[in-house]
């Protein structure tokens, strides 16, 4: 039965795969790129470089001893001509960090809706071998609701939507407690339909 999908794979063969599908999904993202996205991650790499900043470092240096020395200088103190260059570029770069930080932000949100279908879907996963653990222990006449007194609500279905607004609740009831409180991290009782 080698070459079925739902053969099981060893260890080592499942993180390769997993390691695969990771890449092939980053491929992906990476090779989707418009050419305007292409050349926003162009320019924010280039203006997040070491070398970036060393050129402009030795430009604004030399363009200041420039106009010190010279008889007649092409832009004097307090270096109106370089003050405008900086700010137009400050603007033009603010734009393209802002635009890639706008498209990281929508991959971030894509990797975590990804991350939540995953997470449901091992936790109904986990849930039914719960069950299935639950009935090979009854049928050997173990008695297995004293073994954890969760169990009934480790059995049922997760209510995530009511997780989610108990989470928010906690959150908005930590972030109106006074600042004199001492932090603690806000605790969320699961919650089970």
């Amino acid at each position: 039965m080698s070459g079925s999908a739902d053969a099981p794979q060893a260890p080592a063969d499942q993180t390769s795969a997993n390691i695969r599908t990771v890449i092939d999904l980053e491929r992906g993202t990476l090779t989707g790129r418009t050419p305007v996205e292409l050349l926003t991650d162009r320019v924010t790499a280039m203006a997040g470089s070491t070398g970036f900043v060393a050129v402009h470092v030795i430009g604004f240096t030399a363009w200041m001893g420039l106009n010190a020395v010279l008889p007649h200088p092409f832009d004097p103190y307090p270096f109106s001509l370089l003050t405008l260059a900086v700010s137009l570029e400050a603007i033009i770069l603010t734009g393209f960090v802002l635009m890639a930080q706008n498209r990281m932000t929508q991959a971030a949100d894509k990797r975590a809706h990804l991350d939540l279908q995953v997470n449901l879907l091992a936790e109904q996963e986990l849930t039914a071998i719960l069950k299935v653990v639950c009935l090979i222990a009854e049928t050997g006449g173990i008695d297995v609701s004293g073994c954890d007194p969760r169990l009934d609500q480790l059995l049922g279905r997760t209510d995530v939507k009511g997780l989610a607004d108990e989470l928010g609740r906690e959150l908005a009831a930590a972030d109106a407690a006074p600042a004199t409180a001492t932090a603690s991290t806000p605790r969320v009782s699961s919650v089970a339909g």
